[in-house]
């Protein structure tokens, strides 16, 4: 029969053996060094010079002292002197300086963070991964950042998304209270999209790119362009606004053809121009003026221009233009004048336009 215990080698009080007080008291000596293993260092290769009762190295290898040919063992100071405790497989050690969790594997002491972590089938981070989200992490802040060349790697960071067909999503969702209010990316094609929506059912997008092309489409940029399909008389010196009561396109709708004028949808840039053509009444002599008028008071600065040459009618036609910065609500409309003689502004090819472009 052994003297000691197997595993932690606590030795055993014998059949009619004397003093077995002394026994006994070994025996929670060593329990007490290695039960709830805590050491306070392990890069130390001599003891320290002044250790307190209980206190426990990992010895560091190429030990001198004391700790002569103690590497890799447990040092623990009791009563007075150094006791050696040789570690065996699985003990753990919590090395209190560098706040790190090692456990022996019959040859050193490692880490319990694997380097490693391989075939997961689900991750949560600060809350449970399930089926449908099988990474889960429930957090403030994130980081990605480029492992750099000292560190060994490139300096370069690059996150590749793939999906399986084109005819499958791939992106991201921004989300309020777990209701979509925006997508990125590949939906349903290969063409890239940013889609926005109010109330996470119906969405409108804001951005598209053509995969063949690379060409960038706003489908929901407000733009316009409109005409008149009537000769609208002007008498001599009277600004009247133009009868735009037709439009070859309105995106979004922005231009009231019943009200001939623009209503902006947004707060934003907006680029407007137009064609006033010249049709005769009296004479050809007529001074044609036109200018875009905001909110039905405010000229447009930039937009007002005059024509004062001997016209040629349905031949001579004034060109106007300018950009303005609109909040939502602002109203722009084309205003015709004539002096010297009155005359008429052509059907079909008096038109007006504008698209918001910031």
């Amino acid at each position: 029969m052994s003297d000691t215990t197997t595993n932690l080698l606590l030795p055993y009080i014998l059949a009619a053996q004397a003093q077995k007080h002394v026994t006994h008291n070994e025996a929670l000596r060593l329990l007490d060094g290695l039960v709830q293993l805590a050491v306070l260092a392990r890069d130390l290769t001599a003891p320290p010079s002044s250790p307190a009762d209980g206190d426990r190295y990992l010895v560091a290898s190429a030990a001198t002292g004391d700790w002569a040919g103690w590497d890799l063992n447990v040092a623990l100071w009791t009563d007075g002197a150094w006791l050696r405790l040789p570690p065996r497989m699985g003990w753990r050690a919590w090395v209190e300086d560098e706040a790190v969790l090692l456990v022996y594997d019959g040859a050193g002491w490692v880490g319990t963070t694997p380097s490693a972590l391989q075939e997961l089938t689900r991750f949560g981070l600060g809350a449970t991964a399930d089926a449908s989200n099988p990474f889960l992490a429930q957090i403030n802040a994130a980081l990605w950042t480029a492992l750099g060349v000292g560190a060994g790697g490139s300096g370069n960071l690059i996150q590749s998304l793939n999906k399986e067909a084109s005819a499958n999503d791939l992106g991201f969702l921004f989300q309020t209270d777990f209701s979509t209010r925006a997508l990125l990316g590949l939906f349903g094609t290969d063409a890239f999209r940013l889609a926005v929506s109010s109330n996470g059912s119906t969405f409108h997008d804001a951005l598209r790119a053509d995969p063949a092309t690379g060409i960038l489409d706003q489908p929901r940029l407000p733009r316009f362009k409109g005409y008149t399909n009537y000769d609208n008389y002007v008498g001599v010196g009277s600004w009247t606004k133009i009868g735009i009561n037709n439009t070859e396109y309105n995106d979004q709708g922005a231009f009231d053809a019943g009200a001939n004028q623009f209503v902006a949808p947004v707060d934003g840039t907006y680029l407007f121009g137009a064609t006033l053509m010249f049709k005769v009444n009296a004479s050809t002599s007529a001074r044609m003026s036109g200018r875009l008028v905001i909110n039905g008071t405010d000229v447009l600065r930039g937009s007002y221009g005059e024509s004062s040459a001997t016209h040629r009618s349905l031949a001579t036609a004034l060109w106007l233009q300018s950009m303005a910065v609109l909040v939502a609500g602002d109203t722009v409309e084309l205003q015709g004048n004539f002096r010297a003689h009155d005359g008429f502004f052509a059907a079909e090819q008096t038109s007006f336009w504008g698209a918001k472009i910031g």
